[in-house]
């Protein structure tokens, strides 16, 4: 990508160069790579023709033409920051690129140090009792209400900044985002189901985040964080498929600063 840019640059200013127009006070122009001012003439560089060549001086409209230089170079080295700016940009995700591991999961960094979250093991919870919630493995439900619960009260994953900045790399193609959770009865509850009769679909109710999201790479690394700082509670960044009940969950716990 680097060296993209600086090619990219290059050709930007080889195109400004070699395309100046020397302008007449008759209304025509030449087209030059380059012009001199020397005493009553003006020696350039002709495109048109490939070689060298004088007027006289008073033959060229030199303001105009000092004053269209003038504006295309500042719109050159404009583009030029711009260019920079994105360059930078782009380096400064292949770093984060670097050091996240390939593995599918949850991580965060601390300093320049990828930490992994572990996923905590979900269950599905109805009136029939409690299922160990997997993504290959369907579980027979029978029309009601239940719930997606994690164990215990609070997570062990806990952040003082709330806008934490999550990255995240997916086993499938599918939806991702950053849910609160709530603790009840010794145990958290991710979210809220409904079975539907007869055609036993899963209507969920996760109470989810808004989030920004980066694409960092196209085997599915992606960057997430909150738009709004989060308050002081529980939440999990997770992954999933709409009404299929194969969420995976990686629970974490926001605390205010001491």
């Amino acid at each position: 990508m680097r060296r993209a840019i600086g090619a990219l640059l290059l050709l930007v200013f080889t195109a400004w160069a070699a395309n100046l127009k020397l302008y007449l006070k008759d209304g025509g122009y030449h087209l030059v790579r380059e012009y001199q001012v020397q005493s009553d003439r003006v020696r350039f560089y002709s495109v048109e023709r490939s070689q060298w060549e004088e007027m006289p001086l008073e033959l060229v409209d030199l303001k105009k033409t000092q004053a269209e230089e003038s504006t295309r170079k500042e719109e050159l080295e404009k583009e030029a920051k711009v260019l920079s700016e994105e360059d930078k940009a782009e380096r400064a995700i292949q770093q984060e690129v670097l050091r996240i591991p390939e593995n599918p999961g949850v991580y965060w960094l601390e300093g320049k140090e990828a930490k992994v979250i572990k996923a905590a093991e979900s269950s599905v919870h109805t009136n029939k009792g409690r299922s160990v919630l997997r993504a290959l493995a369907p579980l027979p439900l029978v029309s009601g209400k239940a719930t997606v619960e994690i164990p215990e009260t609070h997570s062990l994953n806990i952040f003082t900044n709330p806008e934490q900045e999550f990255y995240i790399q997916l086993s499938d193609p599918e939806r991702f985002g950053i849910l609160r959770v709530k603790p009840k009865a010794g145990v958290r509850i991710v979210e809220n189901l409904t079975i539907m009769p007869v055609t036993k679909e899963v209507v969920e109710e996760p109470e989810m985040v808004e989030i920004f999201q980066q694409q960092l790479t196209n085997d599915g690394l992606y960057k997430i964080w909150p738009k709004m700082p989060l308050t002081p509670g529980e939440y999990a960044v997770v992954e999933y498929t709409a009404s299929k009940l194969n969420m995976q969950v990686w629970d974490f716990a926001v605390k205010t600063a001491k």
